[in-house]
């Protein structure tokens, strides 16, 4: 049984945040198309064209020990040669403590994520991926909130 493109563009989905997960380089760019792609990390300007997106990801990755994405809200939307996938990205990450060298506090975030595919000979890559904070009502980023007794 062949899969469906709609199988096919999770699955590369998918992989684009477990290369994520794993710090792999070479798969995450394996991913991309090959020119006029562009990326939006939140908080950050727009990066253009295949030099600066990737290179944004190989800082992420050298300056980031641990990060794991559970992803919520998947949608999967497809004309022909296009996909377009939205999603909430729940991101648990960390890094060194400072003193010990072992692994932090890990914090966590919302992030609301766009990510663009094109259907090319060698399946479906990025085009475009666009990471956006989630806000709370007071206008930061939304982290559970304690309870006030009573």
């Amino acid at each position: 049984m062949s899969r469906t493109d709609i199988e096919l563009v999770e699955e590369a989905n998918t992989a684009f945040y477990e290369a994520m997960e794993r710090g792999d380089f070479e798969t995450l760019s394996g991913l991309w198309l090959d020119d006029d792609i562009s990326c939006v990390h939140p908080g950050w300007p727009v990066l253009s064209g295949r030099g600066e997106v990737l290179r944004s990801y190989a800082l992420i990755m050298a300056n980031t020990e641990y990060i794991q994405f559970f992803l919520t809200d998947v949608k999967i939307s497809l004309t022909t040669d296009t996909a377009l996938v939205t999603c909430t990205e729940n991101i648990l990450s960390g890094g060194p403590a400072e003193e010990s060298g072992e692994l932090g506090p890990l914090m966590g975030q919302l992030v609301v994520a766009t990510n663009v595919f094109h259907r090319t000979p060698d399946g479906w890559k990025l085009w475009s991926h666009h990471g956006s904070p989630v806000l709370t009502e007071n206008g930061e980023d939304d982290q559970p909130e304690e309870e006030s007794p009573g």
